[in-house]
């Protein structure tokens, strides 16, 4: 799957999706697949896309590099990471799915065992939140990508708005209604964030953006 780019990364941005990609393959002994670092890029700066971009994947990579340690298998994590919103069509279904597809085939490709490739897969559709995750890899995993519900206002609401533009097509009633269920789903939660770090760091805040935004 190869996909052609149109935007580079500036210098900083760059520097963080190299050492990070670097990283990754470096803790899983493995060899990433040639071009799969540009096209992964590439896929995030589609112009379907509003929030599920080139910088959500960058705020998570930044959030992961502090919080590694608490990650069982980091190799893993990190690339499951990169490829939680590798495929994003808001039109369509089975997103996670198709994501986790890609990376299992480019593990395959990079001579990974099935158990490497299944573990990979299940944190990526960890993604899906339907479920509250288990297990320490998709807690930490599930927390960085809602890290986003527990920024400062501002922030919270530019995300709030950048997934509305992604969702343009649906109907403004609709929306509102399907969105608020969303957000409901989360403040019904005993708790938001399953590892302690992000809680705290992040739960209090998260909760009143909820409430005010849901």
């Amino acid at each position: 799957m190869r996909i052609p780019s149109n935007t580079i990364a500036d210098s900083g941005n760059q520097r963080l999706f190299e050492r990070s990609w670097q990283r990754a393959w470096a803790t899983l002994g493995l060899n990433a697949p040639e071009g799969l670092m540009h096209n992964l890029l590439a896929a995030y700066n589609q112009p379907q896309r509003h929030y599920h971009t080139q910088r959500h994947l960058r705020e998570c990579l930044a959030l992961l590099e502090p919080a590694l340690d608490l990650a069982q298998r980091p190799g893993e994590v990190e690339l499951a990471l990169w490829f939680h919103d590798a495929v994003y069509d808001p039109k369509g279904q089975g997103n996670e799915a198709r994501s986790a597809d890609w990376a299992v085939e480019m593990l395959a490709q990079a001579g990974t065992d099935g158990e490497m490739q299944q573990r990979v897969r299940a944190l990526i559709m960890a993604t899906c939140h339907h479920a509250e995750p288990t297990g320490p890899d998709a807690q930490l995993l599930v927390d960085i990508d809602l890290a986003i519900l527990g920024a400062d206002p501002a922030r919270f609401a530019e995300y709030d708005a950048q997934v509305r533009e992604e969702y343009g097509w649906v109907p403004g009633l609709i929306y509102k209604v399907k969105r608020r269920a969303v957000l409901a789903g989360f403040l019904a939660r005993p708790a938001i964030y399953g590892t302690e770090r992000f809680r705290e760091r992040f739960e209090g805040r998260a909760r009143e953006n909820l409430r005010e935004f849901g």
